[in-house]
């Protein structure tokens, strides 16, 4: 029998204030990805910062994992509407990257480039400071595949499409250049507190 009006018990009230408009609180770690995990060889993975096609600097594994790391903990959200509280990262702070590289950034956008050649853009102010990392632990462990390990990028105040898995550079633009999700209808910015999943929201 169905009841008019009836849409289940309400979250306490500290949990709706976390919860931004149209998310719901989700206990397990959903896998949404566009196609398969991509086969990544650790002797040959490289992370690359570029302005356009011109390399700026380039690390290897092993040089990546010595730089200094940083650590988060908050709450994450998915443009599918689920969110996820308190989960712990740990990684290299895009700040941190950029010293290593000797660099300011040379634009003010920029697109995260995957091995599985997914690209999304963010804007370079919304990875400065403790906003943004490239993750390679969650919860502890290292990052599993199939939440985008070995190293994906991590900006948990923009819709979770923002933090491209498998990440394997950062290309900065002269311009704000859509990634793969942004030439599909997908907001070019992805605020979860204004509700920003797709053009025009």
């Amino acid at each position: 029998m169905a009841t008019r009006g009836f849409t289940g018990r309400r979250p306490p009230e500290a949990t709706r204030e976390r919860l931004p408009p149209g998310q719901y609180l989700e206990q397990d770690f959903p896998v949404l990805q566009i196609g398969p995990n991509p086969r990544i060889d650790m002797e040959s993975w490289s992370f690359t910062l570029r302005e356009g096609s011109r390399p700026l600097k380039s690390w290897n594994w092993e040089e990546f994992s010595a730089l200094p790391r940083t650590a988060w903990r908050g709450d994450i959200h998915c443009v599918t509407k689920w969110s996820k509280f308190d989960t712990g990262w740990e990684g290299v702070s895009i700040d941190d990257i950029l010293a290593a590289a000797g660099i300011s950034a040379p634009t003010e956008f920029l697109l995260a480039e995957g091995y599985d050649d997914y690209t999304t853009n963010v804007p370079v102010a919304d990875l400065a400071g403790p906003k943004a990392m490239v993750a390679t632990h969650y919860e502890g462990k290292p990052i599993e595949p199939d939440h985008g390990g070995p190293a994906r990028l991590l900006v948990p105040h923009l819709y979770f499409w923002k933090s491209a898995k498998w990440v394997k550079g950062l290309r900065f633009t002269r311009k704000d250049e859509g990634g793969f999700w942004e030439l599909r209808g997908y907001h070019m910015y992805g605020d979860p507190w204004r509700e920003q999943r797709f053009t025009g929201d």
